[in-house]
């Protein structure tokens, strides 16, 4: 019993090093990994123990299952805490949170990211600022992002807000097809605002 304890000691140290390095050399705090206990971490009586292939050895000691992990030189690691009983898998654990970092990292870099950007135009604005403005609003829309497309009423422009409704119409307009509108133009207080979005494709 002495010996099985001084070997469950050993191993908890040696991988408890092992996952200090690795989480300083190969983690980042915007990376999180799920950690799972492992070898002698594992307190439970009995698991439910897969090879490192996935084909179940039946159910068995944590004691033997860690043994026969051992005799391949790979780690016992609870995958299943909830299930009973607990299901454990013999792998190389090290390997496997190195994986899963680096899939982790390469969705993120996939991951496309949706700004929202603001394009303000005028009541009064005249046909080249006009253009000017759906250039900007057309480089926006083909990067990916929403734009909001606002107009601040000054004066006696608060009587009239279909002026900047118009100006809208025309600006979308000028966007040549690359953008839809997500919210129609909706005149807030002084300011009316258009939500456009890109154009999904067909």
């Amino acid at each position: 019993m002495q010996r099985y304890a001084r070997l469950i000691n050993r191993v908890f140290i040696k991988r408890r090093a092992s996952q200090e390095l690795f989480r300083l050399f190969f983690c980042q705090e915007d990376t999180p990994i799920k950690e799972l206990a492992i070898n002698g971490q594992i307190r439970e009586r009995e698991v439910r123990l897969l090879d490192k292939d996935g084909n179940q050895l039946g159910v068995m000691s944590s004691y033997e299952a860690l043994r026969r992990a051992e005799e391949v030189n790979l780690d016992l690691v609870m995958i299943s805490p909830v299930a009973r009983p607990p299901v454990c898998k013999i792998m190389d654990y090290g390997k496997y949170k190195y994986e899963t970092v680096k899939k982790e990292k390469e969705n993120k870099r996939n991951q496309k990211v949706v700004e929202l950007k603001e394009v303000w135009l005028s009541a009064t604005i005249d046909t080249g600022d006009l253009n000017t403005k759906a250039k900007q609003a057309i480089k926006f829309i083909e990067s990916g992002n929403k734009v909001k497309v606002s107009i601040r009423l000054r004066g006696r422009q608060m009587a009239r807000p279909e002026y900047a409704v118009e100006v809208m119409n025309d600006f979308f307009g000028i966007l040549g097809g690359c953008a839809q509108i997500d919210k129609q133009p909706t005149a807030e207080g002084r300011i009316v605002t258009m939500m456009l979005s890109p154009a999904v494709k067909k």
